[in-house]
């Protein structure tokens, strides 16, 4: 075999070695040079790396598989959990909303009813605020109680609506409102504010209706004080004379029970006007006022010298310095008895008030009236004159109960007392 030169790399001698393959007469034979052999050795090595790897990826893939799926059941299992809190969360919100949705509408149920109750109660009190205002009966003088708002006297309640704000329906916007808020303390404030103006609003009612009742009383008290003095009593004189206003009668039933404080006051409030009004009609019906209004008086009731006889005699009525022709008026209500000539007195009317008074109007120069009139306060009876046992035009005028006279100027001052409480 003949020597081949030797290859030189990288400044070495390169060895190549040759590999002779025989086969039967065949004979062959590769030479392998070393970038071969590191060729063939880096697939070699690449091979078993990767058949390591493929091995190791096989037997590991199990394992790994399982780790992603657990790995995979843990989130979903946390997702779940935080999807349940989430959940959980949402239902106690709604829940709460629920609640305080619950809970406003009640607030607004009860505050309707208040104010409904207001409302119902405006039905009662108009009538006998009507009734106290057109009958002239006035507030009286109220302190306030601690922490009590003073009553005005001009302003009224009227009873339940006019002052009344918010309506019914402003009421559950207002309620409304303050749950779309979302927000429980000022819904709460708010209703609690509702709350009290409701109550300040029943507290000045109460207070406007127990200040009527005692104004009515006070002037009812008053104008029975004056009829005292003078000598009549108002349930004596309600109940006399056949009057119709006491035509009253019907069965026993117990009388309904008030449920609160203001029924208890409406109560009040309705004797006290009956009382008042009871006492009024007694004055209007006797003879309270002046016959002779801007006239003074000659001569007063009692014993006195007779200006024709010269000696001492009872005068039985008072005497009014009148010219010849001036009018002359009833002192009250009643019915003409007599109406014409009648002796000493000559021209005279005589009027029957009731309850056992009467008046005599003395000396008319004309009557202006025929037995059987009915005649109020004030209305003209006759001109003055001085006809009958006179010396000169003036009125005679005399106040007699149940036929026997009494001084006229105890009704002619009860009437100007009287006229304070009768407007």
């Amino acid at each position: 075999m003949a020597e081949r030169p030797e290859n030189r790399v990288f400044g070495k001698r390169a060895q190549q070695h040759v590999v002779i393959l025989a086969s039967g007469d065949k004979i062959r034979h590769m030479t392998i040079r070393p970038w071969m052999a590191a060729v063939t050795f880096c697939f070699a090595g690449m091979f078993t790396v990767g058949y390591l790897a493929a091995t190791s990826y096989l037997v590991l893939r199990d394992d790994l598989i399982g780790a992603t799926m657990a790995r995979q059941a843990r989130m979903q299992h946390d997702y779940e959990d935080r999807i349940s809190a989430l959940r959980a969360q949402v239902d106690r919100v709604t829940s709460r909303q629920l609640l305080d949705q619950q809970v406003v509408e009640e607030k607004v149920e009860k505050l309707m009813q208040q104010q409904f109750a207001l409302s119902e109660r405006h039905g009662k009190l108009d009538a006998l605020l009507n009734r106290a205002e057109s009958g002239g009966a006035e507030e009286a003088e109220t302190v306030p109680l601690p922490g009590e708002k003073p009553v005005t006297g001009g302003r009224r309640a009227d009873a339940a609506g006019a002052v009344m704000d918010p309506s019914p329906r402003k009421t559950a916007q207002l309620a409304y409102a303050s749950a779309a808020e979302s927000v429980a303390d000022r819904a709460d404030r708010l209703f609690s504010r509702v709350t009290l103006s409701l109550k300040d609003l029943e507290h000045e009612q109460l207070n406007r209706i127990q200040s009527l009742t005692a104004g009515a009383s006070e002037t009812a008290d008053a104008i029975q004080s004056i009829l005292r003095r003078t000598g009549f009593d108002v349930t004596e004189t309600a109940s006399a004379g056949g009057d119709s206003d006491s035509a009253v009668g019907g069965p026993f039933v117990e009388p309904m029970k008030a449920t609160d404080l203001f029924e208890d006051s409406i109560n009040d409030l309705d004797i006290a006007l009956e009382r008042l009004d009871a006492a009024r009609r007694t004055a209007r019906k006797l003879p309270f006022g002046n016959p002779s209004p801007g006239s003074s008086i000659t001569s007063r009731f009692g014993n006195r010298t007779d200006p024709f006889l010269g000696r001492l005699a009872l005068h039985a009525g008072i005497d009014f310095r009148a010219s010849t022709g001036t009018q002359i008026r009833s002192s009250g209500a009643g019915t003409v008895t007599v109406a014409g000539r009648n002796g000493g007195y000559g021209n005279m009317v005589e009027i029957d008030h009731g309850n056992g008074i009467t008046t005599r109007y003395a000396h008319l120069s004309r009557v202006l009236v025929k037995v059987g009139d009915h005649v109020e306060a004030a209305d003209p009876v006759g001109l003055s004159g001085t006809t009958g046992r006179s010396t000169g035009p003036h009125l005679h005028y005399e106040v007699r109960r149940d036929g026997k006279a009494i001084d006229p100027m105890r009704f002619l001052t009860a009437g100007m007392k009287l006229t304070t409480y009768m407007d």
